[in-house]
């Protein structure tokens, strides 16, 4: 049997305002009068009529002859404004710990973003509720616990990056969230081969591009999401394991094609080298030029490999350099593959990334 929903009023009403409204209807009574008809002082009604005292059963009785209302109406008039009362109470003191703890998930939640992005609605105890399910928290003491200990072991620092370690938590905490959200398809380590193959189709032709790749990663059973950076959060890609599916977060931070393909590549590899023993293991890859670890740069060989296969790369290297944009745009249509991704390899390598240049990176 469904349990009805109890509605608390915003204050309690004492049966004196009953008591008020019959005087105020009827021409030839008053609190005087009234008084003496139930035989107290006036002060004693007027402190029921304001609501400082009970109607007990012995006026309520009284009250019965007087107004020919019920004794029972009476005291259960005086019963729902006691337990409304107690209600209100606890209301009351439920806001306030509500407020408490809002104040303490500010100093951990980029509040203002999750409300830019309609995740909050300005119900503190909704809003509450809300963030503990985006952070997977149960208590304000596990948040900052979580944000204490286990926030960033996932993801490569660097001292040349302006981090803000909230931001960060609050981008990571989404995407992860948002993949629990996510349906796709049972996903096959022995598919990733033709899924890269299919990804390098969509990246040359470069029209819809995103939608197109969203759509055939969840074919193939990984989870796509985009997810709107935040301020001081220089992330390209994120990789982890969502229940049974790997997912893959990114921001989209540059409208550039080589850059989006080397990112999903990239994060492809992570899923196909690393988070196939260890679903437990997250990849958060952040734009820098620093020193990589031994799982990074498997990573960036990987989607190098798949992008321009190496019998590709070793030809130009053979046979084609010095390399002009005439030319990457005819080997690029020659193999399949965006002149932008074909040109950011030749950047990397040299790494030499002023060189001018009237390819189109942009990604469409």
């Amino acid at each position: 049997m469904a349990t009805q929903k109890v509605l608390t009023p915003a204050q309690a009403t004492h049966p004196g305002v009953l008591i008020k409204d019959e005087l105020d209807a009827i021409p030839d009574l008053n609190q005087r009068i009234l008084a003496k008809e139930l035989d107290v002082h006036p002060s004693f009604l007027n402190e029921i009529i304001k609501g400082k005292r009970p109607v007990t059963a012995d006026i309520a009785i009284l009250l019965e002859k007087i107004f020919g209302i019920s004794a029972d109406y009476w005291m259960k008039f005086q019963s729902q404004y006691e337990i409304d009362k107690a209600r209100v109470k606890q209301k009351n003191i439920k806001k306030v710990r509500n407020i408490e703890l809002w104040s303490i998930i500010k100093e951990y939640v980029p509040v203002r973003y999750f409300k830019k992005h309609h995740y909050l609605n300005d119900d503190l105890e909704r809003d509450i509720k809300t963030i503990m399910n985006i952070y997977e928290v149960e208590t304000i003491d596990g948040l900052v616990s979580s944000f204490s200990n286990d926030r960033f072991a996932y993801y490569r620092k660097s001292n040349k990056l302006k981090i803000d370690d909230k931001n960060m938590f609050a981008w990571s905490s989404l995407a992860q969230y948002e993949a629990k959200n996510q349906k796709t398809n049972t996903f096959n380590f022995d598919n990733l081969n033709q899924l890269c193959k299919n990804l390098n189709n969509i990246f040359y032709e470069n029209s819809g591009t995103p939608k197109r790749v969203k759509s055939v990663l969840n074919q193939f059973g990984i989870k796509m999401l985009l997810i709107d950076k935040l301020e001081k959060t220089p992330i390209d890609g994120f990789s982890f394991w969502s229940d049974k599916n790997p997912a893959i977060a990114l921001t989209l931070r540059y409208n550039r094609i080589d850059n989006f393909a080397f990112t999903i590549i990239h994060e492809i590899g992570h899923i196909d080298l690393h988070l196939r023993n260890d679903k437990d293991i997250k990849f958060m890859d952040l734009t820098s030029k620093q020193k990589l670890d031994k799982c990074e740069t498997e990573a960036d060989n990987y989607a190098h490999q798949k992008l321009i296969p190496n019998d590709i790369w070793q030809d130009i290297l053979d046979n084609h350099l010095p390399l002009n944009d005439d030319k990457i745009k005819d080997l690029g249509d020659k193999h399949r593959i965006h002149p932008a991704i074909l040109l950011g390899r030749v950047c990397y390598e040299g790494d030499y990334y002023a060189m001018k240049t009237t390819i189109d990176k942009k990604m469409r």
